[in-house]
C-alpha cells in the first residue's frame, strides 16, 4: 500500500515544476504524516566518524532542507544523519526562476539555485527549537553572493552554529555563486581553513565540532593534491566529495543539458566516485570522507564506500525514487553485507579504491 501511495504522490509532484514540487515535499514532511522506517536498527550499519556515532552511513545532502525546516522528519525516513543548508549570513533569494531542471531520461537534475535561503537567524531559531532531540544534524554554511569578504561569511557561520550543529560543512564548491569555487585555490583555501578552524576552536569551547570541506568534482589531479594537503595540514576533520558538476558528459537530453548550473543525480556517479577515490589515495586511511553523487540504491551506496567513503549522502535521486528510498536502502544493506561476508559496513571501505582512483577524471 505504501508503494502505491508513493507512486501516486510522485505522479502528482511531477505534474508541477521541479521547484514547486520540492516545496510541496517539504510541506508534506511538515505534516508529520510521512512514513517512518519500520525495520529495527542493525548494529552492523553503525559507523564512528569524527567523534560521532552514526546509526547508519546514509545521509541526506545539503540542498534539500535549506532552512532546517524538517530535519527530524527526514531522520524518521531512515537517514542516519541530515545536513541542512546551505545557509548564508543574510537571507537571499538566489537566482531567477526557473532554476531547477529535471532530466528524467538520465535520472539527473540541473540546478542554478544560487544559495537561496532564509539566512542564519531563521535557521538557527529552528535548530534551537529542536535542541535536546536525538539525531545527527549538520549545518552546511556558505557566503552571500554580494559579500565583500566571503571568508568572513564562513567565519560568521561557524560562530552562529558551532554550539548547536553536530558538524559543520564549509561549502566552497557550488557552481552557482560566481567566483565561489576560487576559494578551492591553494592559497585562498589555506586562508579560509585557517580562519574557519580558529573560529571553530573559539566558538565551540571544549566541545569539538567537526568541520568538513565540500569540494567540486571538476578538479584536476594537481588541485586534488593541493586541497588534500591543505585539509591535512590545517587539520580539518574531513571532506565531502562532491558537489554538482559543470560537465554534461553522457547526457541523452541534449536540450535540457544546455541549461546552466550544476548537474547531479545518476550522471554524476562515476565522476564523483573517481574524485572520491583519488582523495582517499591522497589523504590516507584516517581522514573521514563523505561520498556524494548519483547514489540511488544500496548497491551504489556501497560502491561509494568501496571507493573510500566512510559515509554517503544522496538527494537528487529522491526526486525519481521518492521518500521511501532511504528506507529501502537501509533495509537492503544487511543482505548485501551477508553476501560479501562482511561483519560491518566499515569492512567494505576502500576495497575498490585503487580501481576507481586509477581512472581518468
Amino acid at each position: 500500500m505504501r508503494k502505491v501511495i508513493e507512486k501516486l504522490g510522485m505522479k502528482v509532484l511531477f505534474g508541477f515544476d521541479a521547484e514547486t514540487a520540492h516545496a510541496l515535499s517539504i510541506a508534506a514532511l511538515k505534516t508529520g504524516l510521512t512514513p517512518a522506517l519500520s525495520c529495527p536498527a542493525d548494529p552492523r550499519l553503525a559507523v564512528d566518524v569524527a567523534g560521532l556515532r552514526f546509526p547508519n552511513p546514509l545521509g541526506i545532502a545539503a540542498g534539500y532542507d535549506k532552512n532546517a525546516e524538517v530535519p527530524d522528519a527526514l531522520l524518521r525516513l531512515g537517514f542516519g544523519f541530515v545536513e541542512v543548508g546551505t545557509v548564508t549570513p543574510k537571507p537571499q533569494p538566489g537566482n531567477p526562476r526557473p532554476r531547477i531542471f529535471r532530466l528524467p531520461a538520465d535520472r539527473g537534475v540541473i540546478n542554478r539555485l544560487g544559495f537561496n535561503n532564509e539566512g542564519h537567524e531563521a535557521c538557527l531559531r529552528r535548530l534551537k527549537a529542536r535542541a535536546g532531540r536525538s539525531g545527527i544534524v549538520g549545518v552546511n554554511i556558505g557566503a552571500n553572493k554580494d559579500s565583500a569578504d566571503r571568508i568572513a561569511d564562513y567565519v560568521a557561520g561557524v560562530h552562529a552554529f558551532a554550539s548547536i550543529a553536530s558538524y559543520l560543512t564549509i561549502n566552497i564548491s557550488s557552481p552557482n555563486t560566481p567566483g565561489l569555487r576560487a576559494l578551492q585555490d591553494r592559497d585562498s583555501l589555506r586562508d579560509l581553513l585557517s580562519r574557519v578552524i580558529e573560529a571553530r576552536d573559539t566558538a565551540a569551547g571544549e566541545r569539538h565540532v567537526p568541520v568538513f570541506l565540500k569540494v567540486a568534482p571538476d578538479l584536476t589531479e594537481a588541485e586534488i593534491g593541493d586541497i588534500a594537503a591543505a585539509v591535512l595540514d590545517l587539520k580539518a576533520d574531513g571532506l565531502i566529495v562532491s558537489n554538482t558538476t559543470l560537465s554534461r558528459e553522457g547526457l541523452s537530453d541534449s536540450r535540457t543539458a544546455t541549461e546552466s548550473g550544476g548537474l547531479s543525480g545518476r550522471p554524476l556517479f562515476a565522476r564523483s566516485t573517481r574524485v572520491l577515490a583519488k582523495f582517499r589515495k591522497r589523504v590516507g586511511p584516517g581522514l573521514p570522507i563523505i561520498g556524494v553523487g548519483g547514489v540511488e540504491s544500496a548497491e551504489t551506496m556501497l560502491e561509494k564506500i568501496r571507493a573510500g567513503a566512510d559515509l554517503v549522502q544522496l538527494y537528487s535521486c529522491m526526486i525519481y525514487e521518492g521518500p521511501l528510498l532511504p528506507g529501502r536502502i537501509i533495509r537492503r544493506l544487511p543482505a548485501l553485507l551477508d553476501s560479501e561476508g562482511a561483519r560491518s559496513v566499515r569492512e567494505l571501505r576502500d576495497r575498490n579504491a585503487e580501481r576507481w582512483a586509477g581512472q581518468e577524471i
